[in-house]
């Protein structure tokens, strides 16, 4: 499912027109983003928690002609999904 499949979808099940389906889903990845930026886990009770990770620096092998490189740490987004959304898959 793609974005536009989505926002079709919300604006089904909601009862409202893409347009404002849009707006919504937007302004949820929105405040999402905002609140990882700032470090903080965002709790959706039944489907899921969005929570920031760091990782550490580590060496790596560039692919391409085997040259040791360093990678440097940095945070990363994570999804951990909820029990209900678990058990429903």
């Amino acid at each position: 499912m793609n974005k536009s499949e989505l926002v079709a979808a919300i604006a089904e099940k909601a009862g409202l027109t893409k347009a404002a389906a849009a707006k919504a889903l937007d302004a949820a990845v929105e405040a999402i983003a905002d609140s990882l930026k700032k470090g903080e886990a965002v709790q959706l009770i039944g489907f899921g928690t969005f929570a920031v990770a760091k990782r550490e620096a580590r060496q790596g092998v560039n692919p391409a002609n085997g040259a040791k490189i360093q990678i440097p740490a940095k945070k990363v987004a994570k999804f951990k999904a909820g029990k209900a959304l678990a058990e429903a898959l």
